[in-house]
């Protein structure tokens, strides 16, 4: 087995097959302490090699408010489509991410300037994503047609409308609630459409502060959680309190794990949700231990502990909390409004 190194003189091929590679060459099947996809295997067979190079780790949006590290293979990655064209770490961008037309889960979208794993709102579901900005040779592509321009221009003239106005304007409109619940079949089946509604300027507030929201939301105030910690806990040396990362909406406090509890959670934050959890259930759910189903995984790299993640994890639930209320804010006031007079 190789050894990834500094200097990028090691082969994947050498790290990852390994004695697997030359055992197919010899006709026997496929290790299952790889997990074969089929891209990959027809690269294996071909002998197609990569070297490991350092410099080319990525930050990617895995779930809502949950990022992962990933390596930035395009040997092992499989079918990443344009993520990363889009977000290729030189030139500053985001997108709207919503789910496929296949998707089973409530249709949300969200707001990203890092690639999105393809199944972002839920294990089974795929999602797409829409640039502000397409990108080539490192070079920026308005990814906002002129034909729209001057559609938006016709309706609320050239002083008020820009293109960033234009696409803060359609994040807003595709979190209206009104919006999700009229179209709601039409979302299931095809791209959406985006209607024109009185008082632009408002609407792109409102999509600005999504926006802003969505994409900082580990530079927000934190909600002033009240946190409730057992005094002196018994356990045995080097032990840690049992995690249960459980929420209660109705009463408004989460349960961190045996010893701690988080209150003062206003019940509205938990009527946010990205798919068929809330933002604050999406925190929990992805810092619980959880055993791999690969056996190889569990075995060697199974190390992730709660515990060491606890006060970290605790820190974005608040800001994750403010990012809830401050939404349905915005999106009861849009709910709100008079719409007697709308075309």
């Amino acid at each position: 087995m190789g050894v990834w190194d500094r200097s990028c003189n090691c082969r994947i091929q050498d790290f990852i097959f390994g004695e697997v590679y030359r055992a197919h060459k010899l006709g026997e099947k496929f290790d299952a302490a790889i997990k074969w996809s089929r891209n990959l295997k027809n690269k294996q067979k071909s002998g197609v090699t990569e070297s490991f190079c350092g410099t080319v780790f990525d930050t990617v949006n895995y779930r809502p408010f949950s990022k992962r590290v990933i390596y930035h293979s395009n040997l092992l990655i499989d079918e990443p489509a344009f993520n990363f064209d889009f977000f290729n770490g030189i030139i500053p961008n985001f997108g709207i991410t919503f789910p496929d037309t296949s998707s089973r889960a409530k249709w949300t979208p969200f707001c990203s300037d890092k690639p999105i794993d393809f199944h972002f709102g839920a294990s089974s579901d795929g999602h797409k994503i829409v640039p502000r900005y397409t990108t080539a040779l490192n070079e920026l592509n308005d990814n906002i047609t002129d034909w729209g321009l001057k559609k938006f221009t016709a309706r609320y003239g050239k002083k008020a409308v820009t293109k960033d106005a234009i696409f803060a304007y359609c994040y807003a409109v595709l979190h209206d609630p009104v919006y999700r619940e009229k179209y709601a079949l039409n979302l299931k089946r095809e791209f959406p459409r985006i209607p024109f509604y009185p008082d632009f300027a408002q609407w792109v507030a409102w999509g600005q502060a999504l926006m802003a929201m969505h994409i900082g939301y580990e530079l927000v105030e934190p909600w002033a959680l009240e946190r409730i910690d057992v005094p002196e806990p018994k356990r045995a040396p080097d032990t840690h309190p049992k995690p249960v990362l459980k929420s209660h909406p109705d009463k408004g406090y989460v349960v961190v794990d045996a010893d701690t509890q988080l209150t003062g959670i206003p019940r509205q934050a938990w009527d946010y949700r990205l798919g068929n959890r809330s933002a604050i259930d999406w925190v929990l759910d992805q810092h619980k231990e959880k055993k791999p189903r690969d056996p190889t995984i569990a075995a060697k790299f199974n190390t992730y502990r709660f515990a060491d993640y606890k006060e970290s994890m605790i820190d974005l639930l608040a800001r994750v909390v403010r990012v809830s209320v401050d939404t349905v804010e915005i999106t009861g006031a849009m709910q709100a409004l008079d719409r007697s007079d709308w075309e």
